[in-house]
């Protein structure tokens, strides 16, 4: 399933915040969702590397992205565990993917690599569902 991209949206929603982040939405493919960040110099703690905040984000985005073409309607996120596990640099790559959908939570997991594949950070994520279902 292939989703149309939108300047300024992320799989359809519009979210003000992504934009400023700049993660930008690449595809849907089989139920997973893909997105890019380049890093820029304001996404740096003081070690010159990506700030946990941005890749929590990253993260947040890729399960909730996930989690809400799943669900037809938009989600927020309950619980997300995550876990660093290489310093993130230049480019990343993050991918969310739905691994159980219930009418009330639904159970994420998400990975960010950089371009050369390895793995920089993972979550796993439970999202409710809230508001109107789209799929009517």
């Amino acid at each position: 399933m292939d989703q149309p991209l939108e300047q300024g949206t992320v799989f359809g929603a519009h979210i003000p915040f992504v934009t400023y982040c700049g993660i930008e939405a690449l595809d849907v493919q089989e139920g997973r969702t893909r997105l890019r960040l380049a890093l820029r110099p304001e996404h740096a703690n003081n070690l010159g590397i990506a700030h946990g905040g941005v890749i929590c984000t990253l993260l947040d985005v890729a399960l909730g992205t996930a989690a809400r073409l799943s669900a037809g309607r938009p989600v927020v996120t309950l619980d997300m565990q995550t876990r660093f596990l290489a310093p993130g640099r230049d480019v990343l790559l993050a991918e969310g993917r739905v691994t159980r959908a219930g009418r009330s939570v639904i159970f994420c997991e998400a990975e960010i690599r950089d371009v050369q594949g390895e793995l920089v950070a993972s979550a796993t994520g439970l999202l409710k569902p809230v508001g109107e279902s789209a799929r009517r």
